[in-house]
């Protein structure tokens, strides 16, 4: 149903959130998802279908509340991926 590849799941937390308007969390290149927002989710988790960790990055991008906006990737290709 969802094709080759495997999920990485996320729990998400933060100190102090209320110094952002916004933080989006994916993979890039996604297989269609893009990024998912943060600030509004409750549960601050994530599941992310990692098709590809070689080519695949996690991005990170958060704007604070004086709208400066930064941006960081996460390099998956040291990650294990098992298959059952």
């Amino acid at each position: 149903m969802w094709g080759a590849g495997n999920f990485l799941a996320l729990k998400f937390t933060a100190s102090n959130w209320s110094n952002y308007t916004s933080v989006k969390v994916g993979l890039e290149p996604s297989v269609s998802s893009g990024l998912v927002e943060l600030i509004n989710d409750p549960d601050k988790n994530g599941v992310f279908k990692v098709t590809n960790k070689d080519i695949q990055r996690f991005k990170v991008v958060a704007i604070n509340s004086s709208g400066g906006e930064v941006t960081q990737y996460i390099n998956l290709n040291g990650l294990t991926c098992e298959s059952s």
